[in-house]
Protein backbone atom coordinates (compact mmCIF):
# COMPACT_ATOMS: atom_id res chain seq x y z
CA UNK A 1 0.00 0.00 0.00
CA UNK A 2 0.79 3.66 -0.59
CA UNK A 3 0.23 6.06 2.12
CA UNK A 4 1.79 9.37 -0.22
CA UNK A 5 -0.53 11.85 0.25
CA UNK A 6 -2.05 13.68 -3.42
CA UNK A 7 -1.57 17.12 -3.42
CA UNK A 8 -4.89 18.63 -3.33
CA UNK A 9 -5.72 21.58 -5.80
CA UNK A 10 -4.43 24.12 -3.58
CA UNK A 11 -1.44 23.13 -3.69
CA UNK A 12 -0.71 22.45 -7.31
CA UNK A 13 0.69 25.47 -9.25
CA UNK A 14 -2.06 27.60 -10.74
CA UNK A 15 -1.96 28.51 -14.44
CA UNK A 16 -0.52 32.26 -13.89
CA UNK A 17 2.03 30.85 -11.88
CA UNK A 18 2.95 28.35 -14.90
CA UNK A 19 2.55 30.97 -17.43
CA UNK A 20 4.69 33.66 -15.11
CA UNK A 21 7.61 30.80 -14.96
CA UNK A 22 7.88 30.32 -18.65
CA UNK A 23 8.03 34.40 -19.50
CA UNK A 24 11.06 34.14 -16.94
CA UNK A 25 12.61 31.44 -18.17
CA UNK A 26 11.99 32.50 -21.87
CA UNK A 27 13.61 36.01 -20.44
CA UNK A 28 16.77 34.58 -18.93
CA UNK A 29 17.40 32.57 -22.00
CA UNK A 30 17.30 36.10 -24.16
CA UNK A 31 19.51 37.74 -21.64
CA UNK A 32 22.30 34.84 -21.80
CA UNK A 33 21.48 34.99 -25.65
CA UNK A 34 22.80 39.09 -26.08
CA UNK A 35 25.15 38.92 -23.27
CA UNK A 36 26.53 35.50 -23.71
CA UNK A 37 25.98 33.18 -26.73
CA UNK A 38 26.09 36.46 -29.34
CA UNK A 39 29.55 38.08 -28.03
CA UNK A 40 31.27 34.80 -27.65
CA UNK A 41 30.42 33.23 -30.74
CA UNK A 42 29.84 36.19 -33.63
CA UNK A 43 31.03 39.06 -31.26
CA UNK A 44 27.89 40.67 -31.65
CA UNK A 45 27.84 42.81 -28.33
CA UNK A 46 24.54 44.90 -28.19
CA UNK A 47 24.84 46.00 -24.63
CA UNK A 48 28.60 46.22 -24.01
CA UNK A 49 28.39 43.22 -21.24
CA UNK A 50 30.55 41.03 -23.26
CA UNK A 51 33.41 43.12 -23.85
CA UNK A 52 33.77 43.53 -20.20
CA UNK A 53 33.32 39.80 -19.59
CA UNK A 54 35.86 39.07 -22.27
CA UNK A 55 33.54 37.10 -24.72
CA UNK A 56 33.38 39.97 -27.36
CA UNK A 57 37.08 39.34 -28.07
CA UNK A 58 36.88 35.96 -28.05
CA UNK A 59 33.86 36.30 -30.70
CA UNK A 60 36.54 38.52 -32.63
CA UNK A 61 39.19 35.64 -32.49
CA UNK A 62 37.09 33.08 -33.89
CA UNK A 63 35.74 35.40 -36.94
CA UNK A 64 39.66 36.34 -37.62
CA UNK A 65 40.30 32.67 -37.28
CA UNK A 66 37.41 31.83 -40.33
CA UNK A 67 38.73 34.52 -42.15
CA UNK A 68 42.29 33.23 -42.21
CA UNK A 69 41.12 30.52 -43.70
CA UNK A 70 39.80 31.83 -46.04
CA UNK A 71 42.34 33.75 -46.85
CA UNK A 72 44.73 30.49 -47.11
CA UNK A 73 42.92 28.60 -49.56
CA UNK A 74 42.43 31.98 -51.67
CA UNK A 75 46.02 32.31 -51.38
CA UNK A 76 46.60 28.55 -52.52
CA UNK A 77 44.43 28.82 -55.23
CA UNK A 78 46.73 31.57 -56.34
CA UNK A 79 49.87 30.00 -56.00
CA UNK A 80 49.72 27.24 -58.27
CA UNK A 81 49.15 29.29 -61.45
CA UNK A 82 52.19 31.30 -60.15
CA UNK A 83 54.09 28.18 -59.31
CA UNK A 84 52.98 26.50 -62.92
CA UNK A 85 54.74 30.05 -64.19
CA UNK A 86 57.72 29.50 -62.84
CA UNK A 87 58.33 25.93 -63.41
CA UNK A 88 60.08 26.54 -67.07
CA UNK A 89 62.43 29.21 -65.70
CA UNK A 90 63.93 27.05 -63.24
CA UNK A 91 64.53 24.76 -66.55
CA UNK A 92 66.84 27.09 -67.69
CA UNK A 93 68.61 28.05 -64.30
CA UNK A 94 69.47 24.91 -63.37
CA UNK A 95 71.76 24.02 -66.48
CA UNK A 96 73.67 27.20 -65.23
CA UNK A 97 74.30 25.02 -61.58
CA UNK A 98 75.76 22.23 -63.18
CA UNK A 99 77.89 24.36 -65.97
CA UNK A 100 79.84 26.11 -63.28
CA UNK A 101 81.97 22.55 -62.16
CA UNK A 102 82.52 21.87 -65.69
CA UNK A 103 85.35 24.16 -66.74
CA UNK A 104 86.87 22.79 -63.51
CA UNK A 105 87.38 19.71 -64.43
CA UNK A 106 88.49 20.13 -67.72
CA UNK A 107 91.14 22.48 -66.62
CA UNK A 108 93.94 19.90 -65.09
CA UNK A 109 94.90 19.63 -69.24
CA UNK A 110 96.51 22.90 -69.08
CA UNK A 111 96.79 23.95 -65.20
CA UNK A 112 95.74 21.49 -62.60
CA UNK A 113 95.79 24.29 -59.90
CA UNK A 114 95.27 28.11 -61.04
CA UNK A 115 92.43 27.43 -62.98
CA UNK A 116 90.46 25.63 -59.99
CA UNK A 117 91.14 28.11 -57.43
CA UNK A 118 89.86 30.69 -60.14
CA UNK A 119 86.78 29.14 -60.27
CA UNK A 120 86.12 28.67 -56.54
CA UNK A 121 85.58 32.26 -55.84
CA UNK A 122 83.21 32.77 -58.50
CA UNK A 123 80.92 30.06 -57.49
CA UNK A 124 80.26 31.24 -53.69
CA UNK A 125 78.57 34.68 -54.14
CA UNK A 126 75.90 32.78 -56.93
CA UNK A 127 75.34 29.91 -53.97
CA UNK A 128 75.56 32.26 -50.93
CA UNK A 129 75.66 35.66 -51.72
CA UNK A 130 72.20 36.62 -52.65
CA UNK A 131 70.61 39.58 -50.08
CA UNK A 132 67.39 41.82 -50.64
CA UNK A 133 65.33 44.09 -48.77
CA UNK A 134 61.31 44.89 -49.83
CA UNK A 135 58.70 46.41 -48.33
CA UNK A 136 55.30 46.28 -48.47
CA UNK A 137 52.38 48.71 -47.20
CA UNK A 138 49.28 47.04 -46.76
CA UNK A 139 45.76 49.04 -46.04
CA UNK A 140 43.29 47.61 -43.28
CA UNK A 141 42.28 44.13 -44.22
CA UNK A 142 44.59 43.60 -47.24
CA UNK A 143 47.01 40.99 -47.58
CA UNK A 144 50.39 40.82 -49.51
CA UNK A 145 52.55 37.44 -50.19
CA UNK A 146 56.53 37.41 -51.02
CA UNK A 147 58.13 34.00 -52.18
CA UNK A 148 61.78 33.06 -52.94
CA UNK A 149 62.57 30.54 -55.87
CA UNK A 150 64.86 27.97 -53.78
CA UNK A 151 66.19 24.69 -53.96
CA UNK A 152 65.58 21.81 -51.72
CA UNK A 153 67.91 22.04 -48.57
CA UNK A 154 68.71 25.48 -49.22
CA UNK A 155 68.63 27.69 -46.59
CA UNK A 156 68.36 31.64 -45.81
CA UNK A 157 68.32 34.13 -43.06
CA UNK A 158 65.23 36.48 -42.78
CA UNK A 159 63.96 39.36 -40.93
CA UNK A 160 60.94 40.71 -41.59
CA UNK A 161 58.98 43.73 -39.25
CA UNK A 162 55.67 45.41 -39.30
CA UNK A 163 56.39 49.43 -39.48
CA UNK A 164 53.22 51.27 -37.73
CA UNK A 165 51.55 48.20 -36.25
CA UNK A 166 51.47 44.17 -36.48
CA UNK A 167 50.16 41.21 -38.98
CA UNK A 168 48.85 38.15 -39.11
CA UNK A 169 51.51 35.83 -41.43
CA UNK A 170 52.02 32.63 -42.94
CA UNK A 171 55.23 31.21 -43.62
CA UNK A 172 54.77 28.53 -45.98
CA UNK A 173 56.22 26.73 -49.36
CA UNK A 174 55.00 25.08 -53.02
CA UNK A 175 56.65 22.60 -54.86
CA UNK A 176 56.77 23.30 -58.75
CA UNK A 177 53.21 21.52 -60.09
CA UNK A 178 52.09 21.77 -56.58
CA UNK A 179 48.01 19.95 -56.12
CA UNK A 180 45.42 22.77 -55.52
CA UNK A 181 44.75 21.55 -51.82
CA UNK A 182 48.78 21.03 -50.99
CA UNK A 183 50.24 23.19 -47.90
CA UNK A 184 53.50 23.24 -46.27
CA UNK A 185 53.97 25.38 -43.42
CA UNK A 186 57.27 26.85 -41.93
CA UNK A 187 55.10 28.69 -38.92
CA UNK A 188 52.27 31.05 -38.31
CA UNK A 189 50.83 33.75 -36.04
CA UNK A 190 48.68 36.62 -35.37
CA UNK A 191 49.38 40.23 -34.06
CA UNK A 192 53.22 39.77 -34.51
CA UNK A 193 55.48 42.66 -35.08
CA UNK A 194 58.27 41.00 -36.56
CA UNK A 195 60.24 37.73 -36.69
CA UNK A 196 63.50 36.57 -37.87
CA UNK A 197 64.79 32.82 -38.24
CA UNK A 198 66.50 30.74 -41.03
CA UNK A 199 64.07 29.52 -43.76
CA UNK A 200 65.00 25.65 -44.86
CA UNK A 201 63.40 24.67 -48.20
CA UNK A 202 61.81 21.49 -48.06
CA UNK A 203 61.47 20.77 -51.89
CA UNK A 204 62.65 22.57 -55.04
CA UNK A 205 59.94 25.39 -55.36
CA UNK A 206 58.79 28.51 -53.84
CA UNK A 207 58.65 29.38 -50.01
CA UNK A 208 57.94 32.68 -48.35
CA UNK A 209 55.68 35.16 -46.35
CA UNK A 210 51.67 35.96 -46.75
CA UNK A 211 50.80 38.65 -44.42
CA UNK A 212 47.50 40.48 -43.97
CA UNK A 213 46.78 43.83 -41.99
CA UNK A 214 44.41 43.21 -39.57
CA UNK A 215 44.41 46.58 -37.77
CA UNK A 216 42.58 49.58 -38.69
CA UNK A 217 45.53 51.37 -39.99
CA UNK A 218 47.75 51.08 -43.20
CA UNK A 219 51.12 48.92 -42.05
CA UNK A 220 54.22 48.81 -43.84
CA UNK A 221 55.87 45.43 -43.67
CA UNK A 222 59.92 45.17 -44.61
CA UNK A 223 61.55 41.85 -45.11
CA UNK A 224 65.76 41.40 -45.63
CA UNK A 225 66.29 38.23 -47.23
CA UNK A 226 70.56 36.82 -47.28
CA UNK A 227 71.05 33.40 -48.31
CA UNK A 228 71.08 30.49 -51.24
CA UNK A 229 68.08 31.20 -53.21
CA UNK A 230 67.74 31.94 -57.24
CA UNK A 231 65.25 34.84 -57.23
CA UNK A 232 62.55 36.92 -55.12
CA UNK A 233 59.51 38.41 -56.44
CA UNK A 234 55.95 39.32 -54.70
CA UNK A 235 53.40 37.27 -55.24
CA UNK A 236 50.44 38.96 -53.87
Amino acid sequence: MFNTKLPTLNELPSSAQLLRSTVTALITAGVLLVTVVMPSEYAIDPTGVGRVLGLTQMGEIKLQLAEEAVADEAVAAKAEPASADTAPAVAAVEPTTPSAPTPAKAAPAPTQTAPVEAQQPAAEPQVTGLQHEMSVTLSPNQGAEIKLEMKKGAKVNYLWSANGGAVNYDTHGDPYGAPRDFYHGYGKGRATSEDSGVLEAAFDGKHGWFWRNRTNKPVTVTLRTQGDYISIKRVI
